[in-house]
């Protein structure tokens, strides 16, 4: 529910949540794995408020949790063992990506997006996109046209509204560029 409420335009509401998720995670059993993802999801809600400290302690406490279950991965729910370390490394670009961190940002998703198998498809489109926004904020044009375009090439057999969402955003972001050749191309 916290990650929809980011989505949705709601991040004090998905701060909230994660946070109760959380509470509650912690007197059910306190599995480091869920820990680790929910802390994820309550650094996505602050990075959408632009509320950096709060962003960088949570990625640390996801981090944190994340090593207290490594080896342990078996122990967690099922539900939850999506979140391999694969994942913390992508999450914690886009996270840094949302804060403008696009420095710290870009090689992280780019780790991410490089271990992440064919089989992913959908997560890897929507990876690419970030990588894109990253890249553009750094105003390495080429580089953002390039990651885009695997990301449309990724998500062309899908049927995604939140990954024509990230095309027709990114699209508006590079309006300002419309008569540059990468984006001509793209």
């Amino acid at each position: 529910m916290s990650l929809q409420a980011t989505y949705d335009g709601q991040p004090s509401d998905a701060v909230a949540l994660a946070c109760k998720a959380q509470d509650s995670a912690r007197a059910a059993s306190g599995q480091p794995l869920v820990m680790s993802m929910l802390h994820m999801r309550e650094a996505f809600a602050h990075a959408t408020l632009r509320e950096a400290a709060s962003c960088h302690q949570a990625i640390g406490r996801s981090r944190d949790a994340y090593e207290q279950a490594r080896g342990r991965e078996g122990d967690a729910p099922s539900w939850v063992r999506y979140f391999d370390e694969t994942k913390l490394i992508v999450d914690t670009g886009i996270a840094l990506a949302k804060l403008g961190e696009s420095e710290r940002a870009e090689p992280l998703i780019a780790e991410g997006l490089r271990r992440e198998t064919g089989a992913q498809q959908r997560g890897r489109a929507f990876h690419a996109f970030w990588l894109a926004t990253a890249q553009l904020q750094q105003g390495k044009l080429d580089a953002a046209c390039h990651s885009a375009g695997l990301a449309l090439d990724l998500s062309a057999s899908l049927d995604s509204p939140r990954v024509a969402g990230h095309v027709h955003e990114f699209h508006q972001r590079l309006a300002p560029y419309a008569r540059e050749t990468p984006v001509i191309a793209f």
